[in-house]
């Protein structure tokens, strides 16, 4: 199974990275290639909304070491190097920086070559090499952004080992990068008609007619299958049991890991009052077969019925696993019924 987002290839070089000396070298090499993310954006080439820029040293003269972030080492896209105008047979070193650490000329001169553009609107239409390493690039920005002061003293964080640490300059207190696990789940149920039915739900602020696969954070002290159990009956007050782990997903939007999950419903009676979904339905099959795709997912944080003849429900996007759980389950590939 492949997902967007799980094809980074770049060797991450956890162990060579806190090696100045080596690290100083892949920096200063010129075939070095650096992501820039703006405000949660990454830069794409002006003429093509679909074209990464990936920056070569020339493009970046001013760029310092301390303000990088090393994302790996290995071959990207071989559109992409060509763009970056790079020797395309060299395994080169892959940094990530965030625009406002960069001079304002620099800025300047990057609005000029580039646009900037969401990336889950645009991933459908990358290498799922590019879109891995710009996820990632997005994910590391935001954490050194959302982590510059100590949160056991509240003094100031400095970037170390390449950007995978920060330390406090007062009470040397070190901060790493966490991902956060969230369960998302396909709930099924064999119903007295002999169909089986899926629950799925939306919120309020979601595009009209997007119905996705139910979702939650891991509580502490819980396990993944805890955590399937509690989310579904807390979201839609449904029973179930049988949680059975399918795949995951990096999801550094901004810091999060998707593990897919199939469950068994042991009741049908939906009720949404309680939390954050604004509705929650129940889809055979042939529902789903007349849903449409949709290109943008949602935002980063009843009874049976048969519409199947209403045009306007949309699945998840494809970059997301819950779009690969409702098509697998409509395939019959996963799921007990």
């Amino acid at each position: 199974m492949t997902f967007a987002y799980n094809n980074m290839k770049l060797d991450r070089g956890s162990n060579q990275r806190k090696n100045k000396r080596w690290l100083t070298g892949e920096f200063s090499h010129e075939s070095t290639l650096f992501c820039v993310i703006n405000d949660g954006e990454c830069l794409f080439d002006k003429a093509d909304d679909f074209s990464p820029l990936y920056l070569n040293k020339t493009q970046l003269p001013t760029v310092q070491l301390n303000s990088c972030i090393y994302l790996g080492k290995g071959s990207l896209d071989k559109e992409s190097i060509a763009k970056a105008g790079v020797d395309e047979a060299v395994a080169r070193s892959v940094f990530a920086i965030d625009f406002t650490k960069l001079r304002f000329s620099t800025q300047e001169d990057l609005h000029d070559i580039g646009q900037w553009q969401n990336l889950r609107k645009v991933t459908a239409n990358l290498s799922a090499i590019d879109a891995s390493i710009l996820a990632l690039a997005k994910g590391l920005v935001h954490w050194h952004i959302s982590h510059q002061f100590c949160g056991q003293c509240g003094q100031i964080n400095r970037l170390i080992e390449a950007g995978h640490a920060r330390r406090c300059d007062n009470c040397r207190n070190m901060t790493f990068p966490r991902t956060d696990p969230a369960v998302i789940m396909l709930v099924e149920r064999m119903f007295a008609d002999g169909i089986p039915r899926c629950l799925l739900g939306r919120n309020a602020n979601w595009p009209e007619g997007m119905y996705s696969t139910l979702a939650g954070f891991v509580d502490p002290g819980e396990t993944l299958e805890q955590t399937v159990i509690r989310e579904v009956f807390e979201e839609a007050t449904i029973m179930v049991e049988n949680p059975q782990y399918i795949a995951s997903q990096p999801w550094p939007f901004p810091a999060s890991i998707m593990l897919g999950f199939t469950a068994v419903a042991t009741s049908e009676a939906i009720a949404t009052s309680q939390d954050d979904l604004d509705h929650a339905q129940w889809f055979s099959r042939e529902q789903l077969n007349d849903f449409q795709a949709s290109s943008v997912d949602k935002n980063e944080s009843e009874q049976v019925g048969d519409n199947s003849d209403n045009p306007q429900y949309k699945m998840s996007s494809v970059d997301s696993i819950s779009s690969y759980l409702l098509n697998a389950w409509r395939k019959k590939q996963i799921g007990q019924y």
